[in-house]
């Protein structure tokens, strides 16, 4: 027995030195990657300590040798845009890859904005999903993973997929309407890989190599680079969680109740109810400082024609909640029919129609509100429900009923957000593989502190661009958006107009672009849906950068001021044929100073093809000049020929 024992032990350390020995790719090296053309691209992995390794890739053969620690690497031949290839891979085992293309690759980074997939902007772009059939368009999705300790080597998973009706809803939306312009005109294949997490200030993708002038960031990387921290922190995070829902549940009234009060309510039983406006932002006295549950109910008629004609002809059916603060659950008739658990995705609800019955209905909403203010029901989003060309409205007013008050839930801390994890495990396994350039959108959680963006960007960038060991390669990014409540004060501090500043600094490195969207966000929405123009405005500055062909992105930019009789005269380049105020309206958002640096309102108007002329009667010398320069300004107008909007601006006057 004892003999047996001891063969199958052996039997086994075999097989798992044989194991260990084998020839091993990272997640990324894989069936159906983009290899990037014309370049020596990379192409890496582990075997056992000093073992030979044969590849073969079209028609060329190459050899190498394991490192005493089992890393190998081969760089492959310049070759041009095309495949599909198959790639043969020899050590003690051996590897076929399938389905390659080489065409240019790009790395798709930042937070939530780059991350939104094409599910999130479905709807509005439904048709043109439909119609995908792209094979040469392909997103490697990187995992989410942190590491505070050391860089990683590989990803925890991942997979190439090229681009159809099917697979490009998990694409990011930025990411692939920037792939569908550029392959439309230059018809290369183009492989994406799609670093991006939510949420996340510009610290976390740095190395610490990148962080060395910032040693304050450094010491809470270096606070978290203690698992026992980590585990710690995931620990409060939950017990925070549970100490709030628990007790919300438990003592929510209106889930407790029998029957509860997501069934239909007689008119008798709705007498505690009372009478609330949707939509909007509950910011009267009473839900200052209101914390827990409230379920909201909405009655609405459908004709029996109108249900039947949905019936014979399958309309799909859609119950639009536009966007609620902080989490839902919502009912139909007393049927769930969907719930988000935070407050930023749109609540698009699919509903059958046997849940909906001729005449009265109800809707009923479990509204939780945890933290943080304004909360409600977002304004200027659809509340309705939908059935092919009809649209039943659903704002105006509703019933509401206090389930619960609880305290404001404990804050958490996002360990994601530190510096240095995402770079470490996301980023760092990446460095080996060659790519053509970089994407980037973010810049939304550093808001609040912009004052040093522009020294992490600016590293950021040159840190990425050393470690991947490509030379200056193309960095493009979105300026962000126009975001939050309109102001009606010029000297209101703005955090989102000083990042918007911030990024356009990093301008002044070689071979970055810039995407403006200063008029295609939303106000009521940090995820604003139109992410085809962010994209075609990102090739456009691909095309500039990295293809050298003459355009005017990203737009109209001022490069100087003058004055002239108590007027600012403004300098413009990058106006294509001429200066164009949008609408044929006045030209808006203009702000004007004097020596005082106290903003007003300005008039202005376009005076010559690049030039513009700002004024107020009230400043008799101009000394500074802004221009939708706020976080969310309200249409600003000033656009050149090709349709760019001009870049917010700040400049003084300096004689």
């Amino acid at each position: 027995m004892m003999k047996k024992q001891w063969m199958l032990m052996f039997v086994m350390g075999l097989l798992m030195q044989q194991a260990l020995a084998q020839v091993r790719l990272p997640r990324i090296i894989s069936d159906g990657m983009v290899l990037q053309r014309n370049d020596s691209a990379r192409i890496w992995g582990w075997a056992s300590p000093h073992e030979p390794i044969r590849l073969i890739f079209l028609q060329h053969t190459y050899q190498t040798r394991a490192d005493a620690e089992g890393r190998w690497q081969i760089r492959l031949r310049p070759a041009p845009a095309g495949g599909p290839y198959a790639m043969e891979i020899d050590g003690k085992n051996h590897i076929t890859l399938h389905d390659i293309y080489i065409g240019d690759v790009w790395l798709c980074s930042g937070q939530s904005n780059m991350q939104l997939p094409m599910r999130r902007v479905e709807p509005r772009y439904a048709h043109l999903i439909a119609q995908v059939h792209q094979p040469e368009i392909r997103q490697f999705l990187v995992p989410m993973q942190m590491n505070f300790q050391r860089p990683d080597t590989d990803l925890s998973s991942g997979v190439w997929l090229p681009a159809n009706d099917w697979t490009v809803l998990d694409f990011s939306a930025t990411a692939y309407f920037f792939a569908r312009a550029l392959y439309e005109k230059y018809h290369v294949p183009i492989g994406l890989i799609n670093a991006s997490v939510g949420g996340t200030p510009i610290q976390a993708w740095m190395s610490r190599d990148a962080l060395q002038d910032f040693p304050e960031e450094l010491k809470i990387a270096d606070h978290y680079a203690d698992p026992q921290v980590v585990d710690s922190v995931i620990r409060k995070n939950w017990q925070h969680t549970v100490s709030w829902m628990d007790p919300a549940w438990q003592n929510d009234s209106g889930w407790q109740a029998t029957p509860p009060w997501y069934e239909k309510r007689s008119p008798q039983a709705m007498h505690l109810w009372k009478p609330v406006r949707v939509p909007g932002f509950w910011n009267e006295p009473q839900w200052s400082d209101f914390y827990g549950i409230v379920w909201l109910k909405k009655t609405f008629t459908i004709p029996a024609g109108l249900l039947a004609r949905w019936k014979k002809q399958h309309a799909p059916i859609t119950l639009w909640m536009g966007r609620l603060v902080d989490a839902d659950y919502t009912y139909l008739n007393g049927a769930f029919v969907g719930n988000i658990t935070y407050q930023y995705p749109p609540r698009i609800y699919p509903v059958a129609v046997d849940l909906l019955k001729p005449g009265e209905n109800e809707i009923t909403v479990r509204l939780m509100h945890q933290s943080g203010m304004p909360w409600g029901f977002v304004p200027d989003k659809t509340y309705a429900l939908v059935a092919g060309n009809d649209t039943i409205p659903l704002r105006g007013t509703w019933s509401y009923r206090v389930g619960v008050r609880m305290p404001a839930m404990q804050g958490q801390v996002f360990i994601q957000y530190q510096p240095t994890g995402l770079f470490n495990g996301m980023i760092a396994p990446l460095l080996p593989y060659t790519i053509r350039g970089a994407i980037w959108y973010q810049g939304e959680s550093n808001t609040a502190h912009p004052e040093n963006y522009a020294d992490l960007f600016m590293h950021m960038i040159r840190d990425w661009r050393e470690k991947w060991q490509e030379g200056d390669f193309p960095f493009l990014f979105v300026q962000l958006p126009n975001y939050g409540f309109p102001t009606k004060d010029p000297n209101q501090w703005s955090g989102w107009a000083l990042l918007r500043a911030a990024q356009a600094e990093a301008l002044q490195l070689p071979h970055t672009g810039m995407a403006v969207t200063i008029d295609i966000g939303e106000w009521n929405d940090v995820h604003p849906l139109d992410k085809k123009d962010v994209g075609d405005r990102l090739a456009l500055a691909a095309e500039k950068v990295v293809f050298g062909v003459k355009n005017t992105s990203p737009g109209p930019e001022c490069v100087g001021m003058e004055v002239k009789d108590h007027h600012a005269v403004l300098t413009f380049r990058n106006v294509g044929k001429g200066l164009q105020a949008k609408g044929g309206q006045a030209l808006q958002t203009f702000q004007i100073a004097g020596s005082d640096h106290h903003f007003v309102w300005a008039q202005a108007r376009i005076i010559s093809s690049n030039q513009v002329e700002v004024w107020n009667d009230a400043i008799a010398r101009p000394v500074e000049v802004r221009y939708a320069w706020s976080d969310s300004p309200v249409h600003p107008n000033l656009y050149n020929s090709d349709g760019l909007p001009a870049m917010p601006f700040r400049i003084r006057f300096n004689p």
